[in-house]
């Protein structure tokens, strides 16, 4: 009976352990020496693997001069225990609990990890049928960064016990830091099926969606995890974050609020807070002193540094501009910048109009990542430079990548009207402003339309329902000023010009406008 339940502890898979204690508890052994130390190593296996297990747990009161004592005191104080010449395997396995914290890569150095790698492998050959060698082999492997290794260690464990599902989560990140994420996913949402009170599993899982930004299943999941635990810090960052990506700016101020009591100084926080403040409140100021105590703390932040510019270089103070720009120059002269350095370089020069000067970085980034908004760049580029037959190719591109892809969309349409494809563009925005609920959305296609009017009045009359869903679109109000200055009509024209300056004061064609008009915008 004795070597039957040192085995179940020993295979160390749910199941197992869970029989082992059931076995002590039946067979009235938990006040007897081998029942104690067999209990305590079953107890801290469950706490320490299988937290999310739901079982009732004996205590745990080992005999105080038992060789397995002292590890289960060293694990508690995080000590890794090197086992002894004849170690048996439970000596072998156990000290590595130690060495499993919080976090997906821990906080315990990668060389203490490695030094346990030859007692894990002497308990794999001693045991071939346990799980804990495989699993904390594969743990030890993920952290080092031996992925190839982990996941064949990770494979191994739960062949050996298809209830261990600590190895098939490790699997899962495994296969989510190789790039495989719809894979990791998979394995998670298979898992959530088996396990669906499992709140590890599920974290797991809500963790997936987030890094895969995939915001609206993240969104629930994560919800659903602050149920039961309102105050994780990890879990209010991550719905800020997903609320700050789906511009719900509003709703992410009550996760950010709860979270400055746990920490105010994490870097998340404070860029997520400028963010807020920059993209939902149209507050630069506040978002550069986030930023700036970001940049205190690690001047080298390129994120961080990379915003900054944009905040700067998008305000209208003539010496925001200047620091904005030096900004951008030192990140652009560090050596190998960053596609963010070059896309922050690229939208300086779109900003400007300078098109042949921003052709090179659009070139570049399309070389290095094709994203859709690198897309969209040299969309607008080619358009800028008059080349409509490559920007609709672009258009098109980013179109087709993703239908429901607004911006890609709207530029689409663009690009059809300025290659005189009128009847495509004209079906297109018809089925888009149907669809669309209102706002910034719906103006963008009332816009598109009053392009396609055969007379002014008509399009006027489309430009003044996009000015009624979004009154700061910039396109919009442009082309009413257009049309009041060909007509001459000087008050209606500076009325929108004005509007149009202070959406835009650095465009090059409005202070063309803002040049000739003067006189009348001093006096309006």
């Amino acid at each position: 009976m004795a070597d039957e339940i040192r085995s179940l502890v020993e295979t160390g898979s749910p199941g197992s352990l869970s029989r082992a204690l059931e076995e002590i508890r039946s067979r009235s052994l938990g006040n007897s020496e081998f029942g104690r130390v067999m209990n305590a190593a079953a107890v801290i296996l469950i706490r320490r693997i299988y937290p999310d297990l739901q079982i009732s747990l004996p205590p745990s009161d080992p005999p105080q001069t038992h060789a397995y004592t002292r590890i289960f005191r060293n694990i508690e104080r995080g000590i890794y225990t090197p086992p002894r010449g004849g170690a048996d395997y439970l000596e072998l396995v156990l000290p590595f609990l130690a060495l499993l914290r919080e976090g997906a890569g821990g906080t315990v150095p990668p060389e203490s990890l490695r030094a346990a790698l030859p007692d894990l492998r002497r308990a794999r050959d001693l045991n071939p049928g346990s799980v804990l060698a495989p699993c904390f082999l594969g743990l030890a492997y993920e952290r080092t960064g031996q992925l190839q290794e982990a996941a064949a260690e990770f494979v191994r464990a739960a062949e050996l016990a298809p209830d261990c599902y600590p190895a098939a989560l490790g699997l899962a990140r495994v296969r989510e830091a190789s790039g495989q994420r719809q894979e990791a996913v998979r394995l998670l949402s298979d898992l959530v099926v088996r396990y669906p009170d499992n709140m590890g599993i599920k974290r797991q899982l809500a963790r997936s969606y987030y890094n895969n930004r995939d915001w609206s299943r993240a969104e629930p999941a994560v919800a659903e995890l602050l149920q039961r635990h309102s105050r994780d810090g990890e879990l209010l960052l991550m719905r800020a974050h997903i609320f700050v990506e789906q511009g719900q700016f509003i709703q992410a101020q009550t996760p950010l609020d709860l979270y400055a009591s746990i920490d105010p100084n994490n870097r998340l926080y404070l860029f997520l807070r400028a963010r807020v403040q920059a993209e939902g409140y149209r507050n630069r100021d506040a978002a550069l002193n986030y930023l700036r105590s970001i940049l205190k703390n690690n001047p080298n932040d390129n994120e961080a540094a990379v915003y900054t510019a944009q905040q700067l270089m998008g305000s209208n103070r003539a010496a925001d501009q200047n620091e904005g720009r030096a900004l951008m120059q030192r990140l652009l002269g560090a050596g190998n910048p960053s596609p963010a350095v070059i896309s922050l370089v690229l939208q300086d020069a779109i900003r400007r109009e300078a098109w042949r000067e921003a052709r090179p970085y659009a070139e570049r980034l399309l070389a290095e990542r094709r994203s859709s908004q690198d897309l969209f760049y040299a969309y607008t580029v080619e358009r800028g430079l008059g080349n409509n037959a490559a920007a609709l190719a672009y258009a098109r591109e980013m179109y087709e990548r993703d239908r429901s892809n607004e911006e890609g969309a709207a530029a689409y349409a663009s690009a059809l009207i300025d290659t005189g494809r009128s009847g495509e563009a004209s079906r297109m925005i018809e089925s888009r402003l149907a669809s669309a609920g209102g706002g910034a959305l719906k103006s963008r296609y009332y816009y598109l339309r009053s392009r396609l009017q055969p007379n002014e009045d008509a399009a006027m009359n489309d430009l003044r329902s996009s000015l009624f869903e979004d009154p700061r679109n910039l396109n919009a109000l442009t082309a009413m000023f257009a049309i009041y200055h060909r007509r001459r009509d000087e008050r209606r024209a500076v009325y929108y010009l004005k509007q149009a300056l202070a959406i835009s004061p650095d465009s090059p064609q409005l202070k063309r406008y803002e040049a000739e008009y003067r006189f009348a915008l001093g006096s309006f």
